[in-house]
């Protein structure tokens, strides 16, 4: 029996049409991502710039928008104050997890999801494939900063003093390695990291994507993509993991493109502005 409070949930639900337009012009400035003038803004929000001035006038004086020097707008004090509330609020393994489950659906694969905790990229999530994999991973997993996708790509987003003192205790994670292997043989002391892991580094941040065939677990192939957090930070990891042969884990392929997405999803989800994702961070 439906009940009166279910009724009027299901009925459609009303809207004031001038707090739409003005919803329109709200979402045409966060789209663009930069202050705008009145011209570019209202076109953006697919209406004339008589129509959307008076929305913004009334924008402005409850704060939600402001006015540069050049007369520009952008996000006013009550607009940066929600965010920092909403950002507060946030809390980015929580917010991935409907992420991490639709993407195991739509590609057929395991996906992980991995932070980077006290003893270094650790698995907090794994949602398995529909079909059983052997994949070793469990959660709680600290994975190798060297010889893994997920470790890999956190490790390119480390302050270089952060990822020595990382990699010093790499031998202990899951596929880890002493320092002595990754470290330039011709440094001395001094902790300089070998050119081909310094190169593997610098090519992740470029595509913002990592694989790793048939490693480290032999016969299954991993993809991994960086979360970033408002402050172009990382936030996390997620990845698809399968069967070598079974699916395209390179990183230009199909599957690279939907994980890439998912992983800007959650970016814009967390805050990330695609200016605040930096190419680097060391």
């Amino acid at each position: 029996m439906q009940t009166a409070a279910s009724h009027e949930t299901s009925k459609p639900q009303r809207s004031i049409q001038s707090l739409d337009n003005t919803g329109q012009l709200l979402a045409a400035l966060a789209a663009a991502g930069r202050p705008l003038p009145l011209r570019d803004l209202a076109r953006a929000a697919g209406m004339p710039p008589a129509k959307a001035f008076p929305h913004l006038v009334s924008l402005q004086k409850v704060g939600l928008l402001a006015r540069d020097a050049a007369g520009n707008f952008l996000s006013g004090p009550l607009s940066l104050e929600l965010g920092l509330i909403a950002l507060q609020r946030l809390s980015p393994t929580r917010e991935a997890e409907p992420e991490v489950i639709e993407l195991a659906g739509t590609t057929g694969l395991s996906v992980a999801m991995a932070v980077l905790g006290p003893l270094g990229p650790t698995v907090v999530r794994l949602e398995e494939a529909a079909r059983p994999q052997h994949v070793s991973l469990r959660v709680g997993t600290v994975l190798s900063l060297v010889n893994t996708a997920i470790g890999r790509l956190m490790a390119a987003y480390l302050p270089g003093n952060v990822l020595a003192g990382l990699l010093a205790q790499d031998a202990l994670r899951l596929a880890g390695v002493p320092m002595s292997e990754i470290a330039d043989p011709h440094a001395g002391e001094g902790g300089v990291l070998a050119p081909a892991y310094q190169a593997r580094l610098a090519e992740i941040r470029e595509k913002q994507l990592d694989n790793a065939l048939s490693k480290p677990i032999p016969g299954i192939d991993t993809l991994a993509a960086p979360v970033f957090d408002h402050t172009g930070s990382l936030a996390l990891v997620i990845a698809v993991m399968g069967t070598s042969g079974s699916f395209d884990s390179s990183t230009g392929g199909a599957t690279a493109g939907i994980l890439r997405q998912a992983a800007q999803r959650l970016s814009w989800r967390f805050g990330a502005m695609h200016e605040a994702m930096p190419a680097a961070r060391r």
